[in-house]
Formats: C-alpha cells, structure tokens, sequence
C-alpha cells in the first residue's frame, strides 16, 4: 500500500483512539477509516468520510464530529493542513516533498514497488484455460489464457502462494468423439469412401494426427467401409440425429478395432493437440506449474473418496439405478447423478473430487477461470464441496465472456467443431504476443470484448500498448541523449534533490507513481487486471505530457538528476506492471 496512505490511515486511527470513550464509543473500530484519493486537487490529496460513519455512534453530525477529529490528529511534516468540507469530509493537503518521495521508494524497491502482504501467504489454487484437448486454442481460449495468468500473477504480488493449474478433460464422450474422427480421417487415407459425421471433428489437424497414425500402424486399423456404417441410425442432414449417430459410430468403432486400438487412437490425438496446446500457451507466456488429467482422478481414487465423503454425510440415495447427489439441500434447483445405471461415473462426480482433491492438496482458495456459461456449474461444485464437509466459499469462480475478432472492421467466425476457427497461434502471429495479452485485459471478464486486430496492430498512440510501452522506451532514449552530452546520472543528487520536481506535470507524474501500490492491491483484491491497464495508460499520459512540456537534460545538475530520478521511477513502475500482465518492456521502438 501507499506509505502516504498509510501514515495518514494511522494519524486517523490515533485521532479516533484520542476520541475514544469520550466523543466516541471506546471499542471504535478502526475498519471505519476509508481514505480515497480526491479527484479535484482543490480538495487536497486524500479525503475521508470517517465521521459520516461514526456520527450516529457519537450523536453529533458528521461536520460537528469532524471538526472534532482533527483537533486532535497528531502533526505529521507530511501534512501541510486538514480541511472540513461539506458535510463532513476530511481533506487532507500533502506537502510537495512528501509526494516526491515516492521517487525515492521507487528506486529502493525495484522490481519489488507496488507488492504487498496482504494474502497472508495463504495458498491459492488458479485453475485456468482447461480447453478441451479436441483442437487448437482459438482466440477465445486466448483470453482465458491472458486473463488467468494475470489474475495469478496479480494474486503472488498481493503476497498470496500462487499455484496454476490446467485441468485436462481427458476422459469422457469428447475425447471418443476425437478418437472416431481421427480413426474415419485414417480410414480416408486407407481409401475408403464416405461421408464424413456431422458431429465429428473436422480440422485439418485431425488429417495430420490420422497420416501419423497411418505411417504408425500401416493398414492394420483399416476395415472395410460396409463393416463400418452399416445398420447405423441416420445422420445429419438426412434426417437424423447427430448426437446419436456419432455415439454409434464410437461403439460400432470399438467393436471393430477392440478396445485396445481404440484407446491408442485416443491417446495419440489427445498427446499431439495437448502437446501443441502447451506450446502455443507457452509462446504466449502462460505456463501452469501442473497439468492434471481427469483420468487421474480414478486411477488415484479421488472420485471414490469424494462419493465416500458423500455418503458419510447422508447426502447420496439410489433411484432407478443410479446414484444421485442430494444437491437441493444445498440451494440446487436439482438433484444430480453421480454414478449412471450403467455404474458409469458422470462429469459432476469428477468436477467435485477435483476440488476436494485441490482441498486435500492444502488450498485455501479454489479459484476457477470458466467459460460465460458456467453459472450453474458453479453452484453445482460449491454445492458439492459443502456436502463434502469442505468450506463452499473457498470455491471462486470467474466467468470470462466471449471475444469477437475484428479484421478490417469484419467479424471473423470460429467455431472448433467445424474446424473453420482463427486459432491463437494466428492471431499471436499477426499481431504480436504483446498485443495479445494487452487486449485481452482491457476489459474487465464480465463483459464481452471486441478484438480490433487492426488497431492492436498500429504503432500510433491510439493503441495503447503501443503508447505505455513507448513511455518505457522513451526513458531510455533520455539517457542514451545523457551520454551523448557527456553526462552520467547520479541517483544520490536527484533522490536528494527532489523537492526541486514542483511544476504542475512533475506533480502529476508523481501522484500517478503514488497510486501504483493502491492500483495493485485493487486490481489483486477485485481480480480486476483491467483496473492496471487503464492505471498504466493514465501513468504514460501524464509521461508523455511531461516529456513533451519540460527538457530532462538541463545545466542544473540538481534538477537535472531530480527529474532523471523522476522518469526513470516511471519507467519501473511501467515495467513492473507490464510485467505483471505479461507484456514485454522495450528499450527502444
């Protein structure tokens, strides 16, 4: 947090204790200090409605109580004066020096300016992306990625121990869907003929994975066509039904090939898309410190330790057949099943041992990044870990809406099953992994974003990854021009020249250098990354209207060191935001 912000919530908080038990009740509860920044210079720097809120407590009116409270605030050189103003708001106005000397921390800290305690170390779990191993990631699943690995890295630098994760839906009727579908692809490659399944996966990676397969196993999986399709219901568009049709297809193929191919078939399509999966990501800068298969989940007896919990608790009972979960005693609108007739496990019986297994492992915060159509999934898990005996609020779940890409002003379509999508891997190409990240962010996950390829693509400063990462470039060219004078910084004379940074865009720069902590612990807090980027284009506007209204390199040795002290603070502070949202920082452009 803010050091200014700090020492006047603790001048306010010794104000109230001086009050305590005689104005005001003595057990006042320091939690009513809310100190914001004021918008209008002309209400000093920070203002507080502390006495709004205790007023009724006191049995005076705000404005009498406040006047009361600063009577007895301690002096501080910090403070030039405290004003009452309007009903009852408190003004604080900051000496100039106090504000510059946010310069000097920056240049202590470092990479390290902005960071806080305030997650206590306590472990979080930030599961994210989690697409299905069915096909390339698309834009869509690029700002999953973008956003997820913001949040996370917005979390470790509020002090929380971060783990990411990548949750691999690996079993289940999706992934025989991809398996038939590369098998049919290999078929086409043997020479059989055919229409090609309305449900089946129909991108040309599929073709890749199948000439694989074909150069693997040579024609021992091929059967004859009739062998295939023969007796099955129809298909789209011929009347049928596509679901059905593939889900005969996915039985006919087993029995034609065995069990055993079948599988091999699987694991080698869900080995190449997950292997491209993680490279595609790990261009982008997204990294997860664990991949975890949903097949795992069995083979370690997760899903029987959650049923198991289930039962201890009574909240599992038998109805034709099958096993459901009580979850309308827990704010569900339904029950739900968990274990088929057929004594097949379902989806909600495996997404619930993955969060008790999470549980197991020792997180405090289970935080999820979900598509906009999880809404009732949510409750369904929170409801699940609740019957578990496992605490529901320590489930969080972000709901990230969708992207809609823009190319010259034309929206482009995706869509995986019909292979005919702009993958991530295209768009990082075309406009850059910077770009990519920085866009992604701009809005807050709630609501839609239009991606403008156009603009994320220009070198003007209406795009604004263009124009933050320009500020930091900038800074260095300043001090390439100071060698070129034949000069040198010298951080001790400017840091002990600051209170020299007085005109009206040095203050400005140095307020908006001041808010940098208070944005992190924000932007952490409300699992807002957006809430950085407009700070870091709010920080480059008040830059470059320093750069463009004062020179940096002047005679005076004092001031000249002062504002190099100044700008290159900015620079940190550009850097290490950038950072946090994944965006590089350039030396030149």
């Amino acid at each position: 947090m803010n050091a200014l912000k700090q020492e006047l919530e603790q001048l306010l908080s010794e104000a109230l204790a001086r009050l305590a038990g005689t104005l005001l009740p003595a057990d006042v509860d320091s939690k009513n200090i809310v100190l914001e920044r004021t918008r209008d210079p002309a209400n000093g720097d920070f203002a507080t409605n502390v006495a709004m809120r205790l007023a009724k407590a006191a049995g005076l009116k705000p404005r009498e109580l406040a006047l009361e409270i600063v009577k007895v605030l301690p002096e501080s050189p910090r403070v030039v004066k405290c004003e009452v103003a309007g009903a009852g708001f408190i003004n604080f106005f900051l000496a100039g020096d106090a504000q510059a000397q946010v310069v000097r921390q920056v240049h202590e800290l470092g990479d390290a300016f902005g960071r806080n305690a305030s997650g206590a170390n306590k472990k979080v779990i930030v599961e994210f992306v989690s697409s299905n191993p069915t096909g390339p990631l698309h834009v869509g699943h690029g700002r999953h990625g973008a956003f997820g690995a913001s949040v996370a890295n917005l979390l470790a630098a509020n002090g929380y121990r971060v783990h990411r994760e990548y949750y691999i839906n690996d079993a289940g009727r999706q992934m025989d869907i991809l398996a038939v579908s590369i098998w049919l692809r290999y078929l086409e490659a043997c020479g059989e003929q055919f229409r090609f399944p309305a449900n089946g996966y129909k991108g040309e990676y599929i073709r890749d994975i199948a000439a694989d397969l074909l150069q693997k196993v040579a024609a021992h999986y091929q059967r004859p066509e009739g062998e295939l399709f023969g007796n099955l219901p129809p298909d789209e568009p011929e009347g049928g039904d596509k679901d059905s049709y593939i889900d005969a297809l996915i039985v006919r193929a087993r029995g034609l090939i065995g069990e055993a191919a079948f599988r091999e078939i699987l694991d080698l399509g869900l080995k190449a898309i997950l292997g491209d999966i993680e490279q595609d990501l790990g261009e982008f800068g997204v990294t997860f410190d664990r991949w975890y298969s949903e097949r795992s989940l069995a083979d370690n007896g997760a899903i029987d330790r959650a049923l198991q919990r289930l039962a201890k608790h009574d909240h599992v009972y038998e109805k034709d057949g099958a096993l459901w979960f009580r979850a309308t005693s827990f704010g569900d609108d339904k029950d739900r099943v968990v274990v088929r007739e057929n004594g097949v496990k379902t989806y909600f019986a495996s997404d619930i041992a993955y969060h008790l297994e999470k549980r197991e492992r020792g997180f405090d915060l289970l935080l999820d990044i979900l598509g906009s159509d999880h809404h009732g999934y949510v409750a369904r898990v929170r409801a699940g870990l609740e019957a578990m005996g496992e605490p529901g609020d320590s489930l969080e779940a972000l709901l990230v809406q969708f992207v809609t890409l823009f190319r010259g002003g034309e929206k482009a379509q995706m869509s995986t099953r019909s292979g005919e999508f702009i993958t991530l891997r295209e768009l990082r190409n075309e406009v850059g992994n910077d770009a990519c990240r920085f866009f992604y962010v701009m809005r807050g996950n709630d609501q839609h974003l239009d991606f403008d390829m156009e603009l994320a693509k220009s070198r003007t400063n209406d795009n604004p990854v263009y124009y933050i990462q320009y500020a930091h470039a900038r800074v260095s060219s300043v001090l390439r021009q100071l060698a070129s004078k034949g000069h040198e910084f010298d951080g001790a004379l400017g840091l002990g020249s600051l209170s020299q940074l007085t005109s009206v865009q040095e203050t400005a720069v140095l307020t908006q250098l001041a808010k940098y902590p208070e944005v992190i612990a924000l932007a952490g807090g409300n699992r807002a990354p957006h809430t950085l980027v407009h700070y870091l284009r709010d920080l480059a506007n008040s830059f470059h209207t320093y750069y463009n209204a004062e020179q940096f390199i002047v005679e005076d040795a004092a001031l000249r060191n002062a504002r190099l002290s100044l700008v290159l603070a900015v620079q940190q502070v550009v850097r290490n935001g950038l950072g946090l949202l994944g965006v590089s920082a350039p030396e030149t452009m």
